[in-house]
Parts: structure tokens; sequence; C-alpha cells
């Protein structure tokens, strides 16, 4: 029998694929983070750019972290694969940009506000697309994919780099440019989205701003998680006030960490207090409706909490271990070698399997047992740090502790993907589908504050304490989020009570 007009038109069956498109689309999110944090400082250094002025840059990523406050409108219009075309056409004119001009003018604070701006953009409606997508129970495995892809597209960025040497920066710019039209070309050709789940109609801007103003508790609640996220802007401006104690691990570390568990006390506290109708007008609000609704869920302060601490001890080492690797005399050669590409490959590796792991035995359990191993890896390196002696870059280095190092390297990758896979599919597993672009934002924030801040703060621990001293205490880092375990498998499994 002929196939019908229907079955003749339908797309090759690895077009109709999830994780097919989930690994196109995460490599077309991982690309520009690689283009900002290893393209940019290398190219404006070689411009003869001031250290000041290039570390002032990372301010421009701030939109990656703030990022939830215009996910309602991508929320709300949902044309997710538009969303995700214009970003990228976008990106690639800020690549023309830079291909056309040179040096270091105000031009380039405005291009690369622009991409940062643009690129989370694009996180938002790739986030909000694929877990439209996916099933719940398809979670970990398609989180394998997208970690190992993300990474990926990272990488892509480091090979712009290397082509830069090869052709020069015009055509390197030029290069990326291409590429950013062709990932808008795909992103138009993914799968429409799936029906949105049937919700309560939203109330209108005037009506939230009305119910915010009946409760300035709710505002006071708002500002301050906004001012917990954008705190390590005070350490990057360097204002004179804070000088006296701008070292200190609370100011850097505890005090923005306290803004946001007070605001999430608040949220509750006000929301509480509030009438029935005002509570109904400020949590289906257009603007900040999701935010509070997600802060209103079930043990919502210690939801924060597991959010910002589960990741702890693996992103406390991340910013350190770079530095430590050229303490210890290794070449730039071996680190991209070893700690990049070998580091790539297991941490895909480590992706896939987690979430194998966490679509067989369940997100809960994933999360203990992943989450220790990711732990258990810190290791490696305290007892790297503890037997390999300081060396100038590109001394002899004995090759036991070569493999030392190499062995410690290997397994932080591997099992730093282990541990994304499963906390990663917690955050798709607790959000509501029929907003999901802006709760996974809002999550989303909130891990990426917990990262910078942990950067920040890992720099002056391991300077005062030392690499090996200070890689034992990420280890302790990991264990505070086990003692909130209980209540996490309460709010899943309120979750799943909730879903239709």
């Amino acid at each position: 029998m002929s196939a019908t007009p229907i079955e003749a038109a339908a797309p090759p069956k690895i077009l109709r694929s999830k994780l097919f498109w989930i690994s196109l689309l995460y490599f077309s999110e991982g690309f520009p983070l690689g283009l900002f944090f290893d393209l940019f400082p290398v190219y404006f250094r070689q411009q003869g750019v001031e250290l000041s002025k290039i570390g002032l840059l990372s301010l421009l990523g701030l939109a990656w972290t703030l990022k939830f406050l215009w996910a309602p409108l991508i929320d709300y219009t949902r044309r997710h694969r538009y969303w995700m075309a214009a970003a990228d056409i976008g990106m690639g004119l800020v690549m023309i940009v830079c291909a056309r001009e040179a040096g270091f003018g105000p031009w380039v604070w405005f291009a690369i506000g622009a991409f940062t701006a643009l690129s989370a953009t694009n996180d938002i409606a790739i986030d909000g697309y694929t877990i439209e997508q996916l099933d719940k129970r398809e979670f970990g495995l398609a989180n394998g994919f997208r970690i190992g892809f993300y990474r990926v597209g990272m990488l892509a960025a480091g090979v712009l780099l290397w082509f830069s040497d090869k052709a020069g920066w015009t055509a390197t710019y030029g290069l990326a440019a291409v590429l950013f039209l062709v990932i808008a070309v795909v992103s138009l050709l993914a799968p429409k989205e799936p029906p949105r789940p049937v919700r309560d109609a939203p109330s209108s801007l005037g009506s939230e701003m009305a119910a915010l103003a009946a409760q300035p508790m709710l505002m006071v609640a708002l500002l301050l998680f906004v001012a917990g996220l954008l705190w390590p802007v005070l350490g990057a401006l360097d204002p004179a006030w804070i000088k006296p104690f701008k070292a200190a691990w609370w100011f850097k570390g505890g005090a923005p960490v306290a803004l946001i568990l007070l605001s999430a006390f608040l949220f509750a506290r006000a929301i509480g207090g509030q009438s029935a109708a005002v509570s109904e007008a400020s949590s289906k609000g257009p603007m900040f409706g999701a935010v509070i609704s997600l802060l209103n869920k079930k043990h919502a302060l210690l939801l924060i909490g597991f959010i910002l601490i589960f990741k702890l001890a693996d992103s406390s080492m991340g910013f350190m271990i770079k530095p430590f690797w050229v303490d210890s005399g290794f070449t730039n050669t071996q680190i991209g070698l070893v700690s990049v590409n070998l580091g790539l490959g297991l941490s895909i590796a480590g992706g896939v399997i987690g979430g194998w792991y966490t679509d067989r035995v369940g997100i809960f359990r994933a999360l203990w047992v992943l989450g220790l191993w990711q732990a258990l890896s810190n290791l490696g390196y305290v007892a790297a740090a503890a037997i390999i002696p300081h060396a100038v870059q590109g001394a002899d280095i004995a090759l036991s502790h070569q493999a030392l190092l190499y062995g410690a390297s290997a397994i932080e990758s591997f099992t730093g993907g282990l541990g994304t896979a499963a906390f990663l599919a917690f955050l798709m597993a607790i959000v509501d589908k029929s907003r999901a672009t802006t709760e996974y934002a809002v999550l989303s924030s909130i891990f990426a504050f917990s990262r910078s801040i942990a950067g920040w703060a890992g720099g002056v621990g391991a300077q005062e304490m030392g690499y090996a001293s200070y890689f034992a205490l990420t280890f302790f880092l990991a264990f505070p989020a086990y003692a909130l375990l209980p209540w996490i498998k309460s709010i899943l499994a309120s979750t799943e009570e909730n879903k239709p």
C-alpha cells in the first residue's frame, strides 16, 4: 500500500526525536557563554585593555542572573522558536559589529551588554521550550544530553579561539556570526510547541500592581530578592564604603544569601496575610505572578535553600581548579588537553549516565546518590593539593604527580556530570508547565547566583587557607543539602500530586 500524503510528508524519525532537538538547542545555548568567558577576555587583553576594565565586563553577565524579569513576556507570547531565532540573529549582528570594529571604546559596553541580554533571552526560550516538550519520565536522560551538548557549545567557542590564531579576529568574529545565523534557521525548524497546559486566566498588570501596592511587605521582599542577586556588583564596582570588610566571607557569601532567604520568608508571611482576592491577583500577575506562586510553594524557604547549596561543593571548587593547575606547574597545553578536552568528554558521559540513572530510580534517590558521588570527587583534589608542590609553570613535573592530578580531574568532571543531571531534573520537575518558562528562569537565576557567590568567595578561601585545606572544606559544604532532603522529598511528592 502506498503512503498517504500525510505519511509521505512526515519528517524523518531523527527529526522527530526530542533528544536530537535538545542536543542542537543546548549547543546553541552553551556557545554564547563560551564566547563571553573564553573569547572576549582574550581578545580585549590582546588589544591592550587593562585587566580592571576586562573585569568590569563580567558585570554585563548579570543578564543571566536577572533573566527572570523578562521571562514572563516570553512565557506570555510562548513563541519560543521565534524568540530563539531572533536572539541568535541579534547575537550574530553583535559579532559583525565586533568584526568591523577594533580596540575598546564605548561601543564595547553596548555591544556585549546586548549580547548577554540576547543570550539570556535565548536561554529562557530554550529552557521553557524543552520543559514543555518533555514528560517527567524523560527528564533524566534528556538532561544528560542537555549537559553534554551545552558543554560542546562552550567548546566550540574554544575552537574559535584557536581559529583566531590562524585567521585573525575579523575572520573569527565573521565565522561566529555565520554560526549564529545557521543556529537561528535551525531553531525555526524545531517542532512546534505542544498545547499549553490548562491554567487559570492571568490577572491584568494593573490588578497585579494594585495587589502589590496593597501588600508593602511583598514589595520589600521583591526588592530584597533582586538586591541579593545584584550583590556581586558591589565587589566589582568597589565603592569606598565596603573596602574595610569586602574580603570577609560573610560579606561575599553570607550577606547576599541572607537577603535571598529573607525575601522568601517575607514572601511567605505577606502571602499568608493576604485576603483571598489579593492573593489570587498577585499570584496570577503577568509580571511577578510566577515568582510569587513559586515562593508560595510548600516549604518554599527550604526549597530555595536547597537550590542554593546542593551544588555548592562543586561550584566552590570550579573557580579555583584552573589556578591550582597553574600553580602546580602545568602548562596551558596540559591544562587544555586534560582539564578541558578530556574533562568535556567525561562530563558528557557523566551527564548521560546520570540522566539514565535518574530516569531509572527516580529524582529523589538520584539526588542523594549522585550528589554524594559529586562531593566525594573533591577529595581527589584534596590529595593532589596536599602532595603536589607549587612550581613555576612549565617546570618538570613527576609522572606520579601528573597521574594524580589527571585522575582527580577526570573523576571530578565525570561526577560533576552525574550530579548536574539529577539536579536539573529536579528543577524541571517542580515547575508548573503552564508557566514553565518563567518559573524555571527564576530557579536557574537562583542557581546562577549561588555559582557566582561561590566563585567570588572561593578566591578568598583558597588564598587564606591554601588549596588543600580549602578543597577539603568544599567537600563538607555538600552535606548541609542532605539535611534538607526529607523536605525535598515532600516537595517532589506534592508537585506530583498537583500535576494535571
